[in-house]
């Protein structure tokens, strides 16, 4: 997708998102929206979820696509790397990135947003993989921000 489609159509999901996210302040229903509309809306997207942390462990929360790895192993793989990190993470090849936990083989790049909770500590991360390499790029970085600050 060239980036003035890319910017715009981004820009339409986030407008959308602000109005769909009024309802409720439920972070999970705010989250299934948002993957909801993602996951149609950006035809690279292959798989898109969140992994939240529970007790010290990285679990699937809401998400769409092929079955996800229900709980990633402990500081390995890139949705670990955000989190520890605290940024987000574009990995255009998934299979030369060191500890990449592989939960469906079709994955060939990913990106990983961290988000955060209203004291502004980090519980979870967004992660969108595509089947594509080198599908994402800063500009799904700073939408893809953009909108789990909505959350």
């Amino acid at each position: 997708m060239d980036q003035m489609k890319k910017e715009g159509r981004y820009s339409r999901i986030f407008h959308q998102l602000e109005g769909l996210l009024t309802k409720t302040d439920n972070p999970e229903s705010r989250m299934a929206t948002v993957v909801a509309v993602l996951h149609q809306k950006m035809d690279y997207f292959f798989w898109t979820g969140f992994y939240c942390l529970n007790q010290g462990e990285l679990i699937v929360r809401t998400y769409q696509g092929a079955v996800a790895c229900q709980v990633l192993e402990k500081n390995k793989g890139v949705c670990w790397a955000g989190l520890n990190q605290e940024k987000t993470i574009i990995v255009n090849n998934v299979h030369e990135f060191p500890g990449h936990i592989a939960c469906d083989s079709r994955s060939n790049s990913e990106i990983v947003v961290p988000i955060y909770d209203k004291q502004n500590q980090i519980f979870g991360v967004l992660d969108v993989d595509s089947k594509d390499l080198n599908s994402f790029d800063e500009t799904d970085a700073i939408w893809l921000e953009k909108i789990v600050g909505l959350i």
